[in-house]
């Protein structure tokens, strides 16, 4: 299933703010080096609006779920003041290395602070505090509802969270399917309409994006 219409694509990527030069040459060189990998970055049209949602809610302390090649993490970045502050937690050293190297390039680096390590395990270590404006989870999919869970109780009032993949190309509406991404997606999207602590709506932006504002 596609979500975003093919003919539509160049159209859609034509009438969002522009890549500058880093974030084109991060891009090439992800498509160039991990061609395999390519899905798990995200689209130029998806990370405008990244910038301008954590512009919109005022955000000055961000966290990051899933950093990869570094191209999400440089459009938060980019909307927070210049005492703002982005954590930004990922496994990989190999991705991440890519990804400090573009934060370096874009005048970033004294932003970002990388953390790595297990998601999970770095989430549960942070203080249990109202600390975050901003959040974007777009990691291992089975991981998704415990991130949420964690996330919740550390975000300000009037913090969004943003959510990557909540589609999983359609399959959250196929019964049949089985695989343990697409039944953890399934409970995080039930979770996240169900929890009297936000006010979410699930968009249908490329693989599918919901946005969960704390009440």
């Amino acid at each position: 299933m596609s979500i975003v219409n093919p003919a539509l694509n160049d159209y859609l990527l034509a009438h969002a703010t522009p890549q500058d030069e880093v974030l084109r040459d991060l891009a090439e060189e992800t498509a160039r080096t991990l061609p395999e990998r390519l899905s798990m970055q995200i689209t130029q049209d998806e990370g405008a609006l990244l910038t301008l949602l954590a512009r919109l809610c005022g955000a000055r302390q961000a966290v990051e779920i899933g950093t990869f090649t570094g191209y999400s993490s440089i459009c938060i970045a980019r909307a927070l003041p210049a005492d703002g502050r982005l954590l930004a937690l990922d496994v990989n050293e190999e991705w991440t290395s890519v990804a400090r190297r573009y934060w370096a390039r874009a005048g970033l680096a004294d932003r970002i602070e990388l953390r790595l390590g297990p998601a999970l395990d770095m989430l549960r270590a942070l203080p249990r505090e109202e600390t975050f404006d901003f959040a974007f989870i777009d990691a291992d999919k089975t991981g998704y509802p415990a991130y949420y869970e964690e996330l919740v109780p550390r975000m300000r009032p009037g913090g969004l969270l943003a959510l990557d993949n909540v589609l999983r190309g359609g399959r959250v509406a196929d019964p049949a399917a089985s695989d343990p991404a697409d039944l953890a997606i399934r409970k995080v999207n039930d979770t996240v309409v169900a929890d009297e602590r936000v006010e979410s709506v699930l968009l249908p932006i490329r693989d599918g994006l919901t946005l969960a504002r704390k009440r």
